[in-house]
C-alpha cells in the first residue's frame, strides 16, 4: 500500500457540498474517506465509505481507524456534516436542541480530535469546518439560534485550534457559507433566498468547493474564516 498520496476525509458527504468535494479532492488525486449516514460502498479504489452519525464516537473512531488501515495517513478533514434548523427562538424542542449540539458540535469534537491525533503524528494536517455567516451576522425574518450557538462555536473553536497547533505544522479554518443552492432548498424558494444576498444570486456548491480548496493550498492561512456567502457578512 503506496501511502504517499494525501488522503482527506469528508463528513456529510453523499450529497450536495459533500458529493461536490469528494469529487474535487479526487480530481486532485487525493484518497477520499467519505462519511454520511446513508453513504453507499464505493466501486473506486480512491473511495473508503464509512456509513454512520458523526455524532457517535465510535463512528468517528471506525472512520479513523479505517482511514489509516486502508490509506495510511490522514491529512485534511472537512467537517461538513451538520444541520440547520430555522424557526422562531421559543418554539425550539428539547429534541431539536440536542440533535443540533449532537450533529454540529458533538460530531466536530470527535471526529477533529481523532483526525488531528493522527496528524501529530506526522507533523502536518489541515482541518476545514463548514460553519454559516449567520452565526455571524444575523437576518431579520430568518430566525436561527441554534445554528448561530452551534456554528458561531465552531468559528471559535476554529481560532483557538489554529493557535494550538500553528507550531505543529497542523492548519485550522472555516468556510463560513450563505444559502447554498442544494437539495435541502427547493426551487419554490430560490428566489427569496437570493434576495438575501446582496450580490442576489444562492450560491452554487462549486462555490463552497472553491473556498475549501483554496484553504487546502493556503500554506500560510491558519485561523480564517472564509465567508463565501455573495456579501452577506460585508452588509445589506
Amino acid at each position: 500500500m503506496s501511502t504517499q498520496r494525501k488522503v482527506a476525509v469528508i463528513t456529510g458527504a453523499s450529497q450536495g457540498i459533500g458529493a461536490g468535494l469528494v469529487k474535487a479532492f479526487l480530481d486532485r488525486d487525493y484518497r477520499v474517506v467519505a462519511n454520511s449516514r446513508s453513504i453507499q460502498p464505493s466501486s473506486n479504489p480512491d473511495v473508503l465509505a464509512v456509513a454512520g452519525d458523526i455524532s457517535d464516537r465510535s463512528v468517528a473512531e471506525r472512520i479513523i481507524k479505517e482511514a489509516i488501515a486502508r490509506f495510511g495517513r490522514v491529512d485534511t478533514l472537512v467537517n461538513n456534516a451538520g444541520i440547520f434548523t430555522a424557526k422562531p427562538f421559543t418554539a425550539f424542542t428539547s429534541e431539536e436542541y440536542a440533535q443540533n449540539l449532537a450533529v454540529n458540535l458533538n460530531g466536530f469534537f470527535h471526529i477533529t480530535q481523532l483526525a488531528i491525533g493522527e496528524m501529530e503524528k506526522q507533523g502536518s494536517g489541515h482541518v476545514v469546518s463548514i460553519t454559516t455567516t449567520i452565526a455571524e451576522h444575523a437576518i431579520d425574518g430568518v430566525p436561527a439560534v441554534l445554528a448561530a450557538l452551534t456554528k458561531g462555536g465552531l468559528n471559535a473553536a476554529t481560532k483557538s485550534l489554529a493557535i494550538e497547533y500553528a507550531k505543529r505544522g497542523i492548519r485550522v479554518n472555516a468556510v463560513a457559507p450563505g444559502v447554498i443552492k442544494t437539495p435541502m432548498h427547493g426551487p419554490e424558494s430560490h428566489a427569496a433566498l437570493a434576495s438575501l444576498h446582496p450580490v442576489g444570486r444562492m450560491g452554487e456548491i462549486s462555490d463552497i468547493v472553491g473556498g475549501v480548496l483554496y484553504l487546502e493550498s493556503a500554506g500560510f492561512v491558519t485561523g480564517e474564516i472564509l465567508h463565501v456567502d455573495g456579501g452577506q457578512s460585508a452588509g445589506h
